[in-house]
């Protein structure tokens, strides 16, 4: 203890000493720390940064709002302004379980589990759900981390509701003083219920962006039109209380989407939809089309495909082989004996045609190859050529093309073949011409050895029914503006294959189809009080690597009237369900009265 107090003594290290020493020192500390703030403050008044943040920027995020002016989608409508495709408002369900949800006087917001059975039943009544599924979404349940779930919704359902279902169920809780239940807000595309040209309409959906774009149809092809330009607004906040800085309010304004016009007819359309329905049930074919067109123009006035989707639901699409496939444009196969009346109209046009001449049916040998009538080669004895496109003849079709082999290739280009006809929707198919051999190219007389589309068949019949006018398939009729322009889609005439003389004399000879009495075999499609032209089919069809014997693509174009034509309709039938009835009787059931219909409503 004394050395200790020696060692303090002999550094003179007194209390008093100490004290100061120790005051000297913090003393220069807070001088040092002071500098330091000093500078601190002084670079971030300067830079206005800190740790490479802008306090401008953090205040802007703070005090200053961005939002997005959502353009309005354009509309789609059929040919007389009728709304097929629009925006509208939609409303989901949801339940707030949160027994804390309360107002400032504490009544509760939230469901009440005595409420629980007649909030069942309102929803069972109103939009569907069993009373079980919604009793097990209002029961207190906890998440994946063992929180309480404190919001729950009812499913598909539970969404897309109208404005009356929202009515009707708010009404119904509030009679029963039910809390709890409430509905957010929605924008939601609006379609047609049930099929209605639903690959030809499409529909839309949002992508990785949260951007709606169109998926198939005109959706689709006219997205950049429909979708317009969204805006956008900012302003700057006085304070957290909201009011806005004068002066600070930046806009850029929206910019709706155009508006479509199709060249659909509504009744039409849902009438087709509905005799297809009951060909699909009754049949049970693999896939129908079916189109009617305006002979004069080329616009199609109801056109519907099976397999098929609802437009509102989507109830369909991936459920069959092809349902996400718009086989009207899409799909090639080859036609059969539709593609005779061109035959015979080339041959008119190139003068190898005499009505009256005379050729032997049953078979006829080309190269090493024997082609035979659809009698299994039997024929029918010596008749007209004009008998022969009545009767179907391949034998028929096959000496004509003989007598013009090459020129008959000219004219299926002519006619449209072998080239997509620029319909304006996605994924159409071109076609193909086999003509490598003389039997490939005797083939494609009577529509084998060639493949097609829906929509060239159709476009090819234009010229027939038009005067030898061949005009371009539409389903667009004008495009409108959010400003009111209108760009009118014109009829487009894409060629003249034929002359109007020789287009007559086919007509003539496609009405023997509906009235010859022996020769005739589409007798099915006369319809009383009017002259039909009309042109049947059965083609077999290339399958697993050779033509199916069994199992047959039937089809059949109609003109109405013949001897001023205003509608054309064509439908293809494959692989449907024959007992006791034949192809013939089950597409006449669709087409006479689809064509009845548009005559009457016409007139």
């Amino acid at each position: 203890m004394k050395k200790i107090k020696e060692l303090i003594k002999n550094r003179n290290l007194s209390t008093l000493k100490n004290r100061k020493r120790v005051g000297v020192i913090v003393l220069f500390l807070t001088i040092a720390l002071f500098l330091l703030f000093v500078i601190r403050l002084s670079y971030i008044v300067v830079t206005g940064k800190v740790a490479g943040v802008s306090l401008d920027e953090k205040t802007k995020e703070l005090y200053q709002v961005h939002e997005t002016l959502e353009a309005k989608r354009g509309s789609i409508f059929d040919k007389d302004g009728n709304v097929l495709v629009e925006d509208s408002s939609a409303f989901s369900l949801y339940a707030i379980l949160d027994e804390n949800y309360t107002d400032l006087e504490g009544k509760k917001l939230y469901v009440q589990e005595k409420d629980w059975p007649a909030i069942a039943e309102i929803f069972e009544k109103y939009v569907k759900i069993d009373k079980a599924t919604t009793l097990k979404q209002l029961k207190p349940n906890v998440n994946e981390d063992g929180e309480p779930i404190t919001t729950v919704e009812f499913g598909t359902n539970g969404r897309n509701l109208n404005f009356e279902t929202k009515r009707n169920i708010e009404e119904a809780l509030k009679q029963q003083n039910i809390s709890g239940i409430y509905f957010r807000e929605e924008k939601k595309r609006s379609y047609q219920s049930g099929n209605f040209a639903s690959y030809f309409i499409g529909y839309t959906q949002e992508d990785d962006k949260g951007n709606e774009k169109g998926v198939m149809g005109i959706e689709e092809a006219y997205n950049n039109k429909l979708s317009g330009k969204n805006g956008s607004r900012s302003f700057e906040k006085n304070s957290p209380l909201g009011d806005v800085k004068p002066g600070s309010v930046k806009e850029t304004k929206q910019v709706d989407g155009s508006d479509i016009y199709t060249t659909l007819d509504s009744n039409l359309q849902s009438y087709l939809e509905e005799l297809l329905d009951n060909t699909m049930q009754k049949y049970q074919p693999e896939h129908i089309t079916a189109t009617l067109m305006e002979a004069k123009t080329g616009n199609i006035l109801a056109t519907s495909q099976r397999p098929s989707f609802e437009l509102d639901t989507k109830n369909g699409l991936g459920e069959a082989e092809n349902s996400w496939r718009n086989i009207l444009l899409e799909d090639v196969y080859e036609p059969g004996s539709t593609m005779k009346s061109m035959m015979v109209a080339s041959a008119i046009e190139e003068n190898k045609f005499n009505e009256s001449e005379q050729f032997t049916s049953g078979s006829i040998k080309v190269d090493d190859a024997t082609i035979n009538d659809w009698n299994n080669g039997v024929g029918e004895g010596n008749m007209t050529f004009r008998q022969g496109l009545a009767w179907s003849s391949n034998v028929g079709m096959v000496t004509l093309q003989e007598r013009m082999p090459d020129l008959w290739q000219e004219y299926l280009k002519k006619f449209g073949f072998g080239q997509s006809t620029n319909f304006g929707l996605s994924g159409e198919a071109a076609g193909e011409i086999q003509n490598k051999t003389t039997v490939d190219r005797a083939m494609t007389s009577y529509g084998q050895g060639i493949s097609v589309t829906h929509l060239q068949m159709l476009q090819a019949y234009t010229a027939i029914a038009n005067g030898g006018k061949m005009m371009k398939p539409n389903i667009i009729s004008k495009v409108v503006s959010p400003t009111g322009e209108e760009t009118t889609i014109q009829p487009e005439n894409v060629g003249t294959p034929i002359s109007s003389e020789t287009a007559g004399k086919v007509l003539a000879y496609m009405q023997d189809v509906t009235v010859d009495p022996k020769y005739g075999m589409g007798k099915e499609y006369a319809i009383d009080g009017l002259n039909v032209s009309a042109k049947t089919g059965t083609a077999e069809f290339f399958e697993n690597g050779s033509y199916q014997k069994q199992e047959y693509l039937h089809s059949v174009v109609t003109i109405t009237p013949t001897e001023n034509p205003e509608y054309i309709f064509y439908m293809t039938l494959k692989k449907p369900v024959l007992q006791g009835i034949s192809a013939n009787d089950i597409i006449s059931e669709v087409s006479n009265k689809l064509v009845k219909r548009a005559i009457v409503s016409r007139n």
